[in-house]
Protein backbone atom coordinates (compact mmCIF):
# COMPACT_ATOMS: atom_id res chain seq x y z
CA UNK A 1 0.00 0.00 0.00
CA UNK A 2 1.40 3.50 -1.17
CA UNK A 3 1.58 5.87 1.98
CA UNK A 4 -0.43 9.21 1.62
CA UNK A 5 2.36 12.33 2.95
CA UNK A 6 0.23 13.90 5.21
CA UNK A 7 0.31 17.57 5.30
CA UNK A 8 1.74 19.46 8.04
CA UNK A 9 -1.43 21.71 9.78
CA UNK A 10 -1.15 25.22 10.62
CA UNK A 11 -2.50 27.48 13.21
CA UNK A 12 -1.21 30.65 14.66
CA UNK A 13 2.17 30.88 15.50
CA UNK A 14 2.07 26.73 15.72
CA UNK A 15 2.59 24.17 13.12
CA UNK A 16 1.23 20.43 14.08
CA UNK A 17 3.09 18.09 11.46
CA UNK A 18 1.65 14.50 12.20
CA UNK A 19 3.61 13.01 9.38
CA UNK A 20 6.95 13.47 11.66
CA UNK A 21 4.67 13.48 15.07
CA UNK A 22 5.63 17.24 15.59
CA UNK A 23 4.73 20.41 16.82
CA UNK A 24 6.75 23.32 16.27
CA UNK A 25 5.69 26.99 17.41
CA UNK A 26 7.54 29.76 15.63
CA UNK A 27 9.25 27.08 13.41
CA UNK A 28 10.94 25.62 16.67
CA UNK A 29 9.74 21.96 17.95
CA UNK A 30 8.03 21.85 20.97
CA UNK A 31 7.90 18.55 23.17
CA UNK A 32 4.85 16.91 23.14
CA UNK A 33 3.91 13.51 25.26
CA UNK A 34 3.04 11.30 22.28
CA UNK A 35 -0.47 10.64 23.56
CA UNK A 36 -1.37 14.85 23.92
CA UNK A 37 0.14 15.23 20.55
CA UNK A 38 -2.64 12.60 19.35
CA UNK A 39 -5.14 14.20 21.05
CA UNK A 40 -3.68 17.68 19.65
CA UNK A 41 -4.15 16.37 16.15
CA UNK A 42 -7.59 14.60 16.63
CA UNK A 43 -9.02 18.29 17.52
CA UNK A 44 -7.13 19.99 14.83
CA UNK A 45 -8.18 18.01 12.38
CA UNK A 46 -11.58 18.54 13.69
CA UNK A 47 -11.51 22.21 13.66
CA UNK A 48 -15.02 23.74 14.08
CA UNK A 49 -16.64 20.83 15.49
CA UNK A 50 -16.91 18.95 18.80
CA UNK A 51 -15.17 15.79 19.61
CA UNK A 52 -17.52 13.75 22.05
CA UNK A 53 -15.62 11.11 24.32
CA UNK A 54 -15.96 8.07 22.19
CA UNK A 55 -14.98 9.85 18.83
CA UNK A 56 -11.75 11.00 21.07
CA UNK A 57 -11.32 7.18 22.44
CA UNK A 58 -11.68 6.09 18.86
CA UNK A 59 -9.31 8.58 17.04
CA UNK A 60 -6.95 9.49 20.08
CA UNK A 61 -6.34 6.42 22.12
CA UNK A 62 -7.17 3.56 18.96
CA UNK A 63 -10.01 2.30 20.59
CA UNK A 64 -8.55 1.51 23.93
CA UNK A 65 -11.02 2.35 26.77
CA UNK A 66 -9.51 5.29 29.00
CA UNK A 67 -11.36 7.17 31.89
CA UNK A 68 -13.12 10.45 30.89
CA UNK A 69 -10.81 12.30 33.85
CA UNK A 70 -8.09 10.85 31.70
CA UNK A 71 -9.38 12.69 28.52
CA UNK A 72 -9.56 16.05 30.35
CA UNK A 73 -6.27 15.70 32.02
CA UNK A 74 -4.82 15.08 28.74
CA UNK A 75 -6.60 17.64 27.29
CA UNK A 76 -5.61 20.04 29.97
CA UNK A 77 -1.53 19.07 29.16
CA UNK A 78 -2.49 19.48 25.96
CA UNK A 79 -4.21 23.42 26.28
CA UNK A 80 -1.14 23.86 28.77
CA UNK A 81 1.72 23.23 25.72
CA UNK A 82 -0.15 26.05 23.50
CA UNK A 83 0.03 28.98 26.35
CA UNK A 84 -2.03 31.60 26.16
CA UNK A 85 -3.59 30.15 23.11
CA UNK A 86 -5.49 27.14 24.89
CA UNK A 87 -8.31 29.07 25.25
CA UNK A 88 -8.56 27.97 21.24
CA UNK A 89 -9.81 24.44 22.98
CA UNK A 90 -13.39 24.80 24.72
CA UNK A 91 -15.24 21.74 25.97
CA UNK A 92 -19.43 21.34 26.04
CA UNK A 93 -21.42 19.06 28.45
CA UNK A 94 -22.94 16.19 26.20
CA UNK A 95 -21.23 17.82 23.08
CA UNK A 96 -17.50 17.42 23.77
CA UNK A 97 -14.09 19.26 23.13
CA UNK A 98 -13.91 21.33 20.29
CA UNK A 99 -10.66 23.59 18.37
CA UNK A 100 -11.49 26.80 16.75
CA UNK A 101 -8.91 29.87 15.60
CA UNK A 102 -11.00 32.95 16.66
CA UNK A 103 -11.73 35.02 13.23
CA UNK A 104 -8.69 37.64 14.88
CA UNK A 105 -6.34 34.32 13.53
CA UNK A 106 -7.09 35.45 9.53
CA UNK A 107 -6.84 39.34 10.65
CA UNK A 108 -3.22 38.28 12.08
CA UNK A 109 -2.28 36.83 9.01
CA UNK A 110 -3.94 39.72 6.79
CA UNK A 111 -1.88 41.96 8.76
CA UNK A 112 1.20 40.61 8.43
CA UNK A 113 0.67 40.35 4.52
CA UNK A 114 0.17 44.05 4.33
CA UNK A 115 3.10 44.51 6.49
CA UNK A 116 5.71 43.08 4.15
CA UNK A 117 5.05 45.64 1.63
CA UNK A 118 7.01 47.31 3.07
CA UNK A 119 5.09 50.85 2.21
CA UNK A 120 3.18 53.76 4.16
CA UNK A 121 -0.20 51.62 2.32
CA UNK A 122 0.85 48.50 3.32
CA UNK A 123 1.66 49.70 7.30
CA UNK A 124 -1.50 51.19 7.50
CA UNK A 125 -3.73 48.41 5.80
CA UNK A 126 -1.59 46.18 8.18
CA UNK A 127 -2.34 48.43 11.44
CA UNK A 128 -6.14 48.02 10.74
CA UNK A 129 -5.99 44.42 10.30
CA UNK A 130 -4.24 44.03 13.54
CA UNK A 131 -6.70 46.38 15.33
CA UNK A 132 -9.48 44.35 14.46
CA UNK A 133 -8.03 41.66 15.12
CA UNK A 134 -6.71 43.09 19.00
CA UNK A 135 -10.59 44.62 19.90
CA UNK A 136 -11.99 40.52 18.93
CA UNK A 137 -9.44 38.69 20.81
CA UNK A 138 -6.41 39.31 23.17
CA UNK A 139 -4.41 37.73 20.81
CA UNK A 140 -0.67 39.43 21.83
CA UNK A 141 0.40 38.96 17.95
CA UNK A 142 -2.13 41.44 16.88
CA UNK A 143 -1.06 44.31 19.71
CA UNK A 144 2.69 43.31 18.03
CA UNK A 145 1.59 43.59 15.38
CA UNK A 146 -0.08 46.85 15.60
CA UNK A 147 3.22 47.92 17.63
CA UNK A 148 5.68 47.46 14.53
CA UNK A 149 3.12 48.98 12.56
CA UNK A 150 3.38 52.03 14.32
CA UNK A 151 6.99 51.62 14.60
CA UNK A 152 7.89 51.53 10.77
CA UNK A 153 5.42 54.05 9.85
CA UNK A 154 7.37 56.80 12.28
CA UNK A 155 10.96 55.02 11.50
CA UNK A 156 10.62 55.30 7.71
CA UNK A 157 9.48 59.16 7.98
CA UNK A 158 5.78 58.11 6.74
CA UNK A 159 3.92 59.83 9.78
CA UNK A 160 4.99 62.12 12.44
CA UNK A 161 7.11 60.47 15.03
CA UNK A 162 5.60 61.72 17.63
CA UNK A 163 2.15 60.33 16.99
CA UNK A 164 3.26 56.99 15.70
CA UNK A 165 5.32 56.37 19.03
CA UNK A 166 2.75 57.24 21.39
CA UNK A 167 0.96 54.33 19.11
CA UNK A 168 3.69 51.98 19.27
CA UNK A 169 4.38 51.77 22.94
CA UNK A 170 0.21 51.70 23.56
CA UNK A 171 0.46 48.84 21.84
CA UNK A 172 3.24 47.23 22.85
CA UNK A 173 2.28 47.74 26.57
CA UNK A 174 -0.59 45.53 25.56
CA UNK A 175 1.46 42.49 24.44
CA UNK A 176 4.09 42.42 26.75
CA UNK A 177 0.98 42.60 29.68
CA UNK A 178 -0.36 39.41 27.56
CA UNK A 179 2.61 37.45 26.44
CA UNK A 180 5.65 39.34 29.49
CA UNK A 181 8.81 40.92 28.07
CA UNK A 182 9.73 38.11 25.29
CA UNK A 183 13.33 38.42 23.33
CA UNK A 184 10.98 39.76 20.42
CA UNK A 185 9.25 42.52 22.46
CA UNK A 186 12.31 43.26 24.32
CA UNK A 187 13.84 44.07 20.91
CA UNK A 188 11.21 46.29 19.53
CA UNK A 189 11.03 48.20 22.51
CA UNK A 190 14.93 48.80 22.37
CA UNK A 191 14.56 50.36 18.74
CA UNK A 192 12.12 53.08 20.63
CA UNK A 193 14.14 53.66 23.01
CA UNK A 194 16.76 54.27 20.35
CA UNK A 195 14.99 55.72 17.14
CA UNK A 196 12.65 57.78 19.31
CA UNK A 197 13.87 58.44 22.66
CA UNK A 198 17.59 58.80 22.14
CA UNK A 199 18.48 56.34 25.36
CA UNK A 200 21.48 54.53 23.86
CA UNK A 201 22.86 52.88 27.01
CA UNK A 202 18.94 51.03 27.32
CA UNK A 203 18.50 50.33 24.55
CA UNK A 204 21.42 48.27 23.54
CA UNK A 205 21.54 47.27 26.80
CA UNK A 206 17.75 45.77 25.95
CA UNK A 207 19.38 44.30 22.50
CA UNK A 208 22.00 41.97 23.92
CA UNK A 209 19.63 41.02 26.12
CA UNK A 210 17.43 39.65 23.72
CA UNK A 211 20.67 38.79 21.33
CA UNK A 212 21.82 36.19 24.69
CA UNK A 213 18.05 34.87 24.86
CA UNK A 214 18.27 34.50 20.53
CA UNK A 215 21.47 34.37 19.54
CA UNK A 216 21.08 33.73 16.05
CA UNK A 217 17.99 36.20 15.64
CA UNK A 218 18.89 38.35 12.47
CA UNK A 219 16.86 41.28 13.70
CA UNK A 220 18.30 41.74 16.90
CA UNK A 221 21.87 42.47 15.27
CA UNK A 222 19.94 44.36 12.41
CA UNK A 223 18.47 46.62 15.18
CA UNK A 224 22.41 46.69 16.46
CA UNK A 225 23.62 48.07 13.50
CA UNK A 226 21.44 50.84 13.06
CA UNK A 227 22.31 51.49 16.47
CA UNK A 228 26.12 51.11 16.28
CA UNK A 229 26.22 53.54 13.26
CA UNK A 230 24.07 55.99 14.60
CA UNK A 231 26.15 56.45 17.57
CA UNK A 232 29.54 56.33 15.51
CA UNK A 233 30.81 52.64 16.43
CA UNK A 234 31.11 52.04 13.19
CA UNK A 235 33.54 49.50 13.34
CA UNK A 236 31.28 47.45 15.85
CA UNK A 237 28.42 48.05 13.17
CA UNK A 238 30.71 46.50 10.72
CA UNK A 239 31.12 43.63 13.07
CA UNK A 240 26.99 43.21 13.18
CA UNK A 241 27.19 43.04 9.41
CA UNK A 242 29.95 40.53 9.45
CA UNK A 243 27.66 38.82 12.36
CA UNK A 244 24.13 38.83 10.25
CA UNK A 245 26.33 37.35 6.91
CA UNK A 246 27.37 34.31 8.98
CA UNK A 247 23.82 33.25 10.28
CA UNK A 248 21.75 34.26 6.79
CA UNK A 249 24.02 35.62 3.74
CA UNK A 250 21.00 36.24 2.47
CA UNK A 251 18.94 38.10 4.80
CA UNK A 252 16.89 41.18 2.83
CA UNK A 253 18.00 44.10 4.52
CA UNK A 254 21.75 42.60 4.84
CA UNK A 255 23.17 44.50 1.76
CA UNK A 256 21.41 47.63 2.39
CA UNK A 257 22.48 47.49 5.85
CA UNK A 258 25.87 47.43 4.89
CA UNK A 259 26.03 50.44 2.27
CA UNK A 260 24.82 52.49 5.76
CA UNK A 261 27.31 51.43 7.01
CA UNK A 262 30.16 51.99 4.45
CA UNK A 263 28.40 55.35 3.38
CA UNK A 264 28.99 56.67 7.43
CA UNK A 265 32.99 55.34 7.18
CA UNK A 266 33.01 57.43 4.18
CA UNK A 267 34.41 54.10 2.04
CA UNK A 268 32.74 55.13 -1.27
CA UNK A 269 33.96 52.03 -3.24
CA UNK A 270 33.11 49.91 -0.81
CA UNK A 271 29.42 51.58 -0.23
CA UNK A 272 28.73 51.33 -4.42
CA UNK A 273 29.89 47.57 -4.27
CA UNK A 274 27.92 46.50 -1.47
CA UNK A 275 24.68 48.90 -3.33
CA UNK A 276 25.06 46.86 -6.17
CA UNK A 277 24.72 43.63 -4.37
CA UNK A 278 21.82 44.79 -2.56
CA UNK A 279 19.87 45.48 -6.01
CA UNK A 280 21.45 42.39 -7.63
CA UNK A 281 19.77 40.46 -5.01
CA UNK A 282 16.59 42.43 -4.00
CA UNK A 283 16.20 45.01 -6.99
CA UNK A 284 12.36 45.92 -5.48
CA UNK A 285 13.84 47.72 -2.38
CA UNK A 286 13.64 50.97 -1.87
CA UNK A 287 15.71 51.62 0.99
CA UNK A 288 18.79 49.92 -1.27
CA UNK A 289 18.43 52.01 -4.35
CA UNK A 290 18.12 55.11 -2.47
CA UNK A 291 21.78 53.93 -0.67
CA UNK A 292 22.97 53.42 -4.16
CA UNK A 293 21.77 56.84 -5.53
CA UNK A 294 23.74 58.55 -2.62
CA UNK A 295 26.90 56.53 -2.87
CA UNK A 296 26.73 57.16 -6.47
CA UNK A 297 26.39 60.96 -5.91
CA UNK A 298 29.29 61.74 -3.70
CA UNK A 299 31.08 59.71 -5.85
CA UNK A 300 30.02 62.26 -8.64
CA UNK A 301 28.02 60.52 -10.89
CA UNK A 302 25.15 62.64 -10.61
CA UNK A 303 22.96 61.23 -13.64
CA UNK A 304 23.10 57.64 -12.26
CA UNK A 305 22.33 58.95 -9.20
CA UNK A 306 19.13 60.56 -10.01
CA UNK A 307 18.22 57.32 -11.59
CA UNK A 308 18.22 55.69 -8.80
CA UNK A 309 16.69 57.98 -7.00
CA UNK A 310 13.90 58.42 -9.29
CA UNK A 311 13.07 54.42 -9.24
CA UNK A 312 13.20 53.89 -5.54
CA UNK A 313 10.61 56.80 -5.52
CA UNK A 314 8.35 54.73 -8.43
CA UNK A 315 8.93 51.48 -5.76
CA UNK A 316 7.61 53.44 -2.63
CA UNK A 317 5.91 57.02 -3.32
CA UNK A 318 5.23 57.38 0.31
CA UNK A 319 8.35 58.51 1.14
CA UNK A 320 8.61 62.49 0.84
CA UNK A 321 12.07 62.59 1.70
CA UNK A 322 13.14 60.64 -1.69
CA UNK A 323 11.38 63.51 -3.57
CA UNK A 324 14.21 66.19 -1.24
CA UNK A 325 17.33 63.50 -1.92
CA UNK A 326 16.54 64.07 -5.79
CA UNK A 327 16.10 67.90 -5.48
CA UNK A 328 19.34 67.42 -3.76
CA UNK A 329 21.44 65.98 -6.62
CA UNK A 330 19.35 68.22 -8.69
CA UNK A 331 21.15 71.16 -7.27
CA UNK A 332 24.63 69.37 -7.37
CA UNK A 333 24.37 68.67 -10.78
CA UNK A 334 23.40 72.28 -11.81
CA UNK A 335 19.61 71.76 -12.23
CA UNK A 336 18.64 74.43 -9.90
CA UNK A 337 14.77 74.82 -11.15
CA UNK A 338 14.25 71.47 -11.17
CA UNK A 339 15.41 71.21 -7.39
CA UNK A 340 13.21 74.39 -6.73
CA UNK A 341 9.90 72.86 -8.57
CA UNK A 342 10.50 69.52 -6.37
CA UNK A 343 10.66 72.16 -3.18
CA UNK A 344 7.67 73.56 -4.30
CA UNK A 345 5.64 70.42 -4.35
CA UNK A 346 7.07 69.32 -1.08
CA UNK A 347 6.08 72.48 0.59
CA UNK A 348 2.60 72.01 -1.14
CA UNK A 349 2.62 68.42 -0.14
CA UNK A 350 2.99 69.48 3.97
CA UNK A 351 -0.26 71.63 3.53
CA UNK A 352 -1.66 67.83 3.77
CA UNK A 353 0.85 65.15 4.34
CA UNK A 354 3.86 64.63 6.86
CA UNK A 355 7.22 65.78 4.94
CA UNK A 356 10.26 64.99 7.56
CA UNK A 357 11.95 68.74 7.79
CA UNK A 358 15.28 66.62 8.54
CA UNK A 359 15.68 66.01 4.63
CA UNK A 360 14.05 69.43 4.01
CA UNK A 361 16.71 70.62 5.96
CA UNK A 362 19.64 69.51 3.74
CA UNK A 363 17.71 70.66 0.45
CA UNK A 364 17.47 74.49 1.75
CA UNK A 365 21.06 74.48 2.61
CA UNK A 366 21.61 72.98 -0.57
CA UNK A 367 19.71 75.62 -2.08
CA UNK A 368 22.25 78.23 -0.11
CA UNK A 369 18.87 79.00 2.03
CA UNK A 370 20.88 78.74 5.30
CA UNK A 371 18.72 80.20 7.64
CA UNK A 372 15.67 78.59 6.44
CA UNK A 373 17.54 75.09 6.76
CA UNK A 374 18.32 75.72 10.21
CA UNK A 375 14.45 76.71 11.11
CA UNK A 376 13.62 73.31 9.59
CA UNK A 377 16.33 71.41 11.05
CA UNK A 378 15.10 72.94 14.52
CA UNK A 379 11.54 71.72 12.85
CA UNK A 380 12.98 68.57 12.76
CA UNK A 381 14.15 68.33 16.59
CA UNK A 382 10.78 69.86 17.78
CA UNK A 383 8.96 66.76 15.42
CA UNK A 384 11.58 64.20 17.17
CA UNK A 385 12.00 63.18 13.62
CA UNK A 386 13.38 59.74 13.19
CA UNK A 387 16.26 60.79 11.20
CA UNK A 388 17.65 62.20 13.72
CA UNK A 389 19.42 58.82 14.75
CA UNK A 390 22.20 59.64 12.19
CA UNK A 391 22.63 63.07 12.87
CA UNK A 392 26.01 62.77 14.16
CA UNK A 393 27.59 60.88 11.51
CA UNK A 394 25.60 61.21 8.52
CA UNK A 395 27.59 63.11 5.72
CA UNK A 396 25.10 64.65 4.28
CA UNK A 397 25.06 67.19 7.35
CA UNK A 398 28.52 67.66 6.78
CA UNK A 399 28.26 71.25 5.20
CA UNK A 400 26.09 72.21 8.52
CA UNK A 401 28.24 71.22 11.46
CA UNK A 402 30.52 74.54 11.34
CA UNK A 403 27.66 76.97 12.28
CA UNK A 404 26.95 77.47 15.97
CA UNK A 405 23.48 77.17 15.44
CA UNK A 406 23.96 72.98 14.76
CA UNK A 407 25.38 72.25 18.11
CA UNK A 408 22.66 74.26 19.75
CA UNK A 409 20.06 72.07 17.76
CA UNK A 410 21.89 68.66 18.36
CA UNK A 411 22.12 69.11 21.91
CA UNK A 412 18.41 70.33 22.70
CA UNK A 413 17.26 67.02 20.07
CA UNK A 414 18.82 64.33 22.26
CA UNK A 415 19.00 65.87 25.64
CA UNK A 416 15.73 67.60 26.02
CA UNK A 417 13.62 64.53 27.58
CA UNK A 418 10.74 63.05 25.93
CA UNK A 419 7.22 63.83 26.03
CA UNK A 420 5.96 60.41 25.78
CA UNK A 421 4.97 58.21 28.95
CA UNK A 422 7.33 55.23 28.78
CA UNK A 423 6.59 51.59 28.25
Amino acid sequence: MVRVPVEPIPFGPFCLDAGNSRLLRDGIEIEVRPQAFHVLQVLVQNSGRHVNYEQMIQEAWNGTVVSKHTVAVTVGEVKKILGEFGPWISYRPRLGYSFETPNSEDLVRQGWHCWSRCTREGFEKGLCYFERAARESNDPRAFEGASLCYMMLGTCGMRPAREMYQGFLDAHRRAVALSGLTPDLRADRAQGLHIFEHRIAEAEADLLQALREKPKWVPVHMRLIMLYAGTGRLDEALEQVEAVRAIDPLWVQLPASEVFVRFFRRELPEALAAARQALELHPYLPLSRALYAQALELSGDTEEALKQYRMATVLCPDLPWLRALEAICLVNSGRRADALAILQQLEELRQTEYVDAYFQAQLLHALDRKDEAFLELERAADENSAALFVLDVDPRVDPLRADPRFAAIRDRAFNTPTLIAHA
